[in-house]
């Protein structure tokens, strides 16, 4: 049987307490080892304290559509509603044009890359958007993770089966995790039976628990923690052994 090299990754570090619970039962007792914070998140530092002495690789997952920036407000107002806070993926999705200034992007991913720097005390181990799916957002994510060497883990666009991680592309497949009767176990154990095998593949998942912030500033709440529950059953693990996939994590790809 032909191996499937496999990274799972959970996203969204640092969204709230309740999520950041969630993601650290997830890499602590499940199987992933690749975590994505958001670095201007009022609760990131909270998650990283629960994850202190785990062997995780940690990326940052650039955010410009919940919370405040890291950046002065000032220079960034092509991000930002009246209120000071990032403008919701809802919005950017709307639009009819791009709203996101590249270069004002990249005065905000280059502030997150700092915050990042000063919570971890270490470069991220990959480099990352969240949600947005903005041209220029991504770009200037790209641009950044040029500019200081970074392994620039890009978007599974609509469309696209492949995206590059470094220098190297992987295969990524759509599940659709905000459905209602979302089945996290059924979606992985589909995926890597009908998946190609000559890429490594990133399977994304946002394990977490259910707060008043995450029920007000996000439409994924209930179906994170059946990814939780996944994510850490011991019958799922035994189930990839034996289908040949071997779990790695962001620092064995892309280099």
């Amino acid at each position: 049987m032909e191996i499937l090299r496999l990274v799972i990754r959970s996203d969204d570090l640092g969204y709230s307490e309740a999520v950041n619970y969630g993601v650290e039962k997830a890499l602590r007792f499940g199987m992933t080892r690749s975590v994505g914070l958001m670095p201007n998140m009022q609760a990131a530092a909270h998650g990283l304290k629960l994850l202190q002495g785990l062997d995780v690789c940690i990326g940052q997952h650039t955010n410009i559509c919940v919370g405040r920036p890291c950046a002065d407000p000032k220079r960034i107002p092509s991000l930002l509603n009246a209120d000071g806070c990032f403008k919701s993926s809802r919005e950017y999705r709307e639009a009819a044009m791009d709203m996101v200034v590249l270069g004002e992007a990249v005065i905000e991913v280059e502030a997150q890359y700092a915050r990042f720097k000063e919570l971890t005390g270490r470069e991220p181990d990959y480099f990352e958007c969240h949600a947005v799916r903005s041209a220029n957002f991504i770009r200037a994510v790209e641009l950044v993770s040029e500019k200081h060497g970074l392994k620039f883990s890009g978007p599974f666009l609509r469309g696209q089966a492949t995206a590059r991680v470094g220098s190297e592309q992987t295969y990524r497949w759509g599940v659709n995790n905000f459905a209602p009767d979302y089945d996290p176990a059924e979606a992985l154990r589909r995926v890597v039976r009908t998946t190609r095998r000559d890429l490594p593949g990133v399977y994304v998942c946002h394990p977490g628990y259910v707060d008043a912030y995450l029920l007000k500033n996000s439409s994924l709440h209930i179906n994170r923690a059946k990814e939780v529950e996944m994510l850490t059953d011991p019958a799922m693990r035994t189930w990839l052994e034996r289908e040949g996939v071997e779990l790695i994590s962001y620092n064995d790809i892309g280099n």
